[in-house]
């Protein structure tokens, strides 16, 4: 079956809460990559040791870069959280 992105996106991608969590993704990519740890390209994901949806932040002890398939290969549930 096909993924609907566009239902996706309205029932939980584009809530408040998903917003800010991403713009606190973004701006940990960033800080890592004004670092000189991570850079565009290069394989890897700006990792939270302790999950934003569960309480982590985006202080430099939170942090670490490790390779994509590293980062996006735990379990998921249904609504793509983690497990």
């Amino acid at each position: 079956m096909a993924r609907n992105y566009k239902t996706e996106y309205q029932n939980y991608q584009g809530t408040e809460e998903q917003k800010k969590n991403r713009a606190k993704r973004n701006a940990a990519r960033r800080e890592m990559e004004r670092k000189g740890v991570v850079s565009k390209g290069d394989g890897k994901d700006v990792d939270h040791k302790r999950p934003i949806v569960k309480g982590g932040g985006n202080g430099n002890g939170n942090l670490r870069a490790v390779p994509a398939s590293a980062n996006r290969s735990f379990p998921r549930n249904k609504r793509a959280g983690m497990k």
